[in-house]
């Protein structure tokens, strides 16, 4: 019975070196080095936070582009303001 378990420890040694020394155990002793809270990582957040401004001008600017493309498409139209405000041809 005692050499089943001292077999067994024996085999287990060899095995665990390489599974720590794989990828995924890269990995996860990588990850328990950080020590960092829920996984986050301080550049993570600020990468978070610069997307997050990166966003936020895009969404600004197609606003913008809508009101332009809004106004160039009544101006095209000639649905801009009543007939009284326009001027005719060479006045």
């Amino acid at each position: 019975m005692h050499w089943a378990v001292i077999i067994g420890l024996v085999l287990m040694i060899p095995i665990l070196a390489i599974v720590l020394d794989s990828s995924v155990g890269q990995a996860w002793a990588n990850r328990i080095a950080r020590g960092s809270e829920d996984g986050k990582s301080p550049e993570l957040e600020s990468r978070v936070d610069e997307l997050a401004a990166e966003v936020k001008y895009l969404t600004e600017s197609m606003e913008s582009l809508r009101e332009e493309t809004e106004f160039v498409r009544r101006l095209v139209e000639g649905t801009g303001g009543d007939d009284a405000s326009r001027l005719g041809p060479g006045e």
